[in-house]
């Protein structure tokens, strides 16, 4: 199972659920009503986002509100472009000598503008995945641990990838919340390898 289709439910300081959307929602449902006090946030483990629960039904209704094969609303299709390719229209601005130079060039502009993009993608994967994997992490860090002692200096340590100073900052913090933070970490660091 992949991170990137998993959510995580914290109930105060402490991880309540993981795994796939309707699971999560389920337990999420489940422990409101067995405490409805304790303050619930969900995140998705993607981009360390919180998710807002529709909880209305029984826990049945929540799962089945979040199955990956439930309806989703549909959304017009393009007419510019190339939709059946995947393509889609968008203005460019840039200068002449640059319109110059792309004419020039095998396949045309498009064609061009096309391979710089996937060179450029392609060069920068490890550090475009870093940078989200740490954007994911302040997210989820900002919202469970911004009244936490020491939180500006872990962020700052997290930012600039600092793995000791950010352990030493977090060091106080609860289990729960310091083990997902390390994911994040673990995801940066992986993605820059």
């Amino acid at each position: 199972m992949n991170d990137d289709d998993q959510w995580v439910a914290f109930a105060g300081a402490k991880r309540i659920a993981t795994g796939l959307p309707a699971a999560v929602a389920g337990t999420v449902k489940r422990q409101l009503e067995t405490d409805p006090h304790t303050p619930v946030l969900v995140f998705d483990r993607a981009n360390g986002r919180v998710v807002d629960l529709d909880l209305r039904g029984n826990e049945a209704d929540v799962a089945d509100r979040y199955r990956r094969d439930s309806p989703l609303p549909v959304t017009p299709a393009r007419e510019r472009g190339r939709p059946k390719l995947g393509v889609v229209s968008r203005e460019v601005t840039l200068l002449p000598r640059h319109w110059d130079w792309l004419a020039e060039q095998p396949g045309g502009a498009s064609a061009m503008l096309r391979r710089i993009v996937d060179s450029a993608i392609k060069e920068r994967q490890g550090r475009d995945r870093a940078n989200r994997a740490t954007e994911a992490g302040y997210r989820f860090m900002s919202a469970m641990a911004g009244d936490l002692p020491n939180f500006e200096e872990a962020s700052r340590a997290l930012f600039a990838a600092d793995r000791a100073a950010f352990e030493t900052r977090t060091a106080g913090w609860p289990a729960d919340i310091q083990d997902e933070l390390g994911r994040f970490l673990l995801d940066a660091a992986g993605a820059d390898a």
